[in-house]
């Protein structure tokens, strides 16, 4: 596999909008080329019967409940709103209509 070099680090850089300095260019490249190279070693390994895997451990949603508590005032809230219609805020229509 090819390594990264100090051009194309400075591409990527630029592409993500990044302003760096020469020496986290530098260390950017080694850190860059070393993932390369491990993804390079996994690369290697027989995966032929190992099935697609999106996720390697179970999945729970930890919720909480939807308790109500202490609010401010609706004066308070729409106190500082450009418009608004008795206790709502009114917002420009983004989905046609009026």
């Amino acid at each position: 596999m090819a390594s990264l070099t100090r051009a194309g680090v400075e591409h990527v850089a630029y592409l993500a909008r990044l302003g760096l300095t020469d020496e986290e260019l530098t260390r950017l490249q080694g850190q860059l080329n070393h993932i390369l190279e491990q993804y390079a070693k996994l690369a290697e390994l027989d995966t032929d019967d190992i099935p697609p895997t999106a996720q390697t451990i179970e999945l729970e949603n930890i919720l909480r409940d939807d308790v109500a508590g202490p609010s401010l005032p609706s004066e308070v809230v729409l106190g500082n709103a450009p418009e608004r219609d008795g206790e709502f805020f009114v917002v420009p229509a983004i989905l046609g209509g009026e």
